[in-house]
């Protein structure tokens, strides 16, 4: 059986690590690069940095701040926001990223995910997906821009085409759990899970140790993603590796 990852995530806009919720709302969580230590440290499996205004801003992610995060890193790190082309992703890997995080790009030219698959391969291709109930339409709508933009996609639709274009990962952020520490989106995550052949990252909503469990058993999720409750130190990487053991779930 593999074992189940635990990957805290960077936020970060204008260089520093920012946490809100539901997308908004955002406060200061720290420095990326003081962070990313603090996280390989603690035995985190990967962590995710994204820079989340990059898309909305219309420019390129800041390759700086990439560089000195990886250059703290021993873990596997992966970086969206602003990556629009393959040039783009040879920047972001060329400066220690592992993999490259496809959102808003994906959804407004989806050949971009085959042409970074074919070139740099499937496991360095994460298509990242925000998604939110849509009651109009009975399931999950996707977003582009940081969660500002609805799309004419439907989640489940839009996560098997991803995987079928080369996507070798799948990041699901529930925007309607996002931030409100209330456990992630079963329902959403476990959709997800069974409708692609590839890894599945559950994002959004972590609250405490019990609910990585949750999503590892009754969501079906490869791994889970976090970002507030270790920032502000609600609970660490190994609290939440401890708990998972003590409950039977295979962690590194």
């Amino acid at each position: 059986m593999l074992t189940k990852r635990i990957i805290p995530c960077l936020d970060v806009k204008e260089g520093r690590v920012v946490k809100g919720i539901q997308f908004l709302s955002l406060r200061d969580a720290g420095d990326p690069v003081e962070l990313a230590r603090m996280y390989d440290e603690q035995g985190a499996d990967e962590l995710v940095f994204l820079d989340i205004s990059a898309s909305h801003e219309g420019r390129k992610t800041m390759v700086h701040v990439v560089e000195e995060v990886a250059s703290e890193l021993a873990i596997p790190f992966t970086v969206g926001g602003g990556i629009n082309s393959l040039e783009d992703m040879r920047r972001i890997l060329r400066a220690g990223a592992d993999k490259v995080s496809l959102n808003t790009a994906a959804l407004l030219n989806p050949e971009l995910i085959t042409e970074g698959a074919e070139y740099f391969g499937s496991q360095c291709i994460v298509v990242a997906i925000d998604a939110k109930w849509d009651e109009s339409i009975g399931t999950w709508r996707v977003y582009t821009h940081g969660g500002r933009k609805p799309v004419d996609k439907e989640a489940i639709a839009w996560a098997k085409e991803a995987v079928e274009r080369g996507a070798g990962e799948i990041l699901l952020t529930s925007m309607d759990s996002d931030g409100e520490k209330q456990g992630f989106n079963v329902a959403l995550t476990k959709a997800i899970s069974e409708a692609v052949s590839v890894p599945v990252i559950a994002s959004g909503g972590a609250g405490r140790a019990g609910d990585f469990t949750e999503i590892f058993i009754a969501g079906k999720a490869d791994a889970a993603l976090a970002a507030s409750i270790f920032h502000y130190k609600e609970t660490s990487v190994a609290e939440v590796k401890a708990h998972l053991k003590k409950e039977g779930v295979n962690v590194r």
